[in-house]
């Protein structure tokens, strides 16, 4: 009997399937992972803009006076558009995605308060 050496073509294509298969559903679950990790980006944004503000307070005795120059701004890699609401006596930050990151469906925005209570949408702690 004569052996052939190396493979058949029909075996070849059967391991390419199976990579092909197994690459999808990877990079699936790589996606989720990234946009996951990408949130981090929002929480430090959303920390920096805090100590802003409260630097500010600890200067001017208000979170709203004129020589605090803060508006709403995005964060460094535009994953997150944070918004400002604030009086003279506390502010809300709302860190909503941006970018390729509207695909987080698992914390659609995030809060800050000058309190330090942290929020989200959908209301668990999935974002923080």
């Amino acid at each position: 009997m004569k052996y052939s050496k190396g493979f058949s073509l029909i075996e070849l294509m059967i391991v390419l399937a199976i990579i092909g298969i197994l690459s999808s559903i990877a990079f699936g679950f790589y996606g989720n992972y990234v946009i996951a990790s990408n949130r981090s980006e929002g929480r430090a944004a959303l920390t920096e803009a805090a100590a802003t503000l409260e630097k500010c307070k600890s200067m001017y005795g208000s979170f709203n006076n004129a020589n605090c120059n803060y508006a709403d701004f995005t964060s460094d890699t535009g994953y997150y558009g944070i918004a400002v609401v604030r009086d003279g006596v506390s502010f809300t930050l709302t860190a909503t995605p941006a970018g390729p990151q509207v695909n987080d469906t698992d914390c659609t925005s995030m809060t800050l308060t000058n309190t330090g209570i942290k929020g989200g949408s959908p209301a668990t702690n999935e974002c923080w």
